[in-house]
C-alpha cells in the first residue's frame, strides 16, 4: 500500500522521529523536491527518515563540506563529479553521502 504526502508531511515526519535539526527547513524542502522529481509512476520511494538521514547530508557552505571530506573539494563542479548534489540557495547545498 502507498501514501501519497505532501511537504507538510515529510518534514514532520522528520520531527516525529527526532530527526528534525538534521536539516534546515529549506533543506528538507529542497530534499522533498528533489525525491519528488526522481520518483516515477513505477519508481516509488519509502519514506525512512533515518535512512534519508544517513543518505544524504546538507552543509552551509563548500568550506563546511571540506571541514568533513578534504581540500581536494575546490568547488561545487568537484562535488557533483564524485556525487549527487541538491542546491537549496547559492551556497547551501545537501549531498548524497559518499
Amino acid at each position: 500500500m502507498i501514501q501519497t504526502i505532501n511537504e507538510y508531511q515529510f518534514s514532520d515526519a522528520f520531527h516525529k522521529m527526532g530527526r528534525g535539526e538534521q536539516f534546515s527547513y529549506e533543506g528538507l524542502k529542497a530534499l522533498y523536491e528533489y525525491l519528488e522529481e526522481y520518483e516515477t509512476g513505477e519508481q516509488q520511494i519509502e519514506l525512512d527518515v533515518i535512512s534519508l538521514c544517513c543518505e544524504y547530508a546538507e552543509y552551509k557552505s563548500l568550506k563546511e563540506f571540506q571541514e568533513d571530506y578534504n581540500q581536494d573539494y575546490k568547488s561545487l563542479g568537484d562535488i557533483m563529479d564524485r556525487t549527487q548534489v541538491i542546491m537549496i540557495d547559492d551556497t547551501s547545498f545537501i549531498i548524497q553521502q559518499f
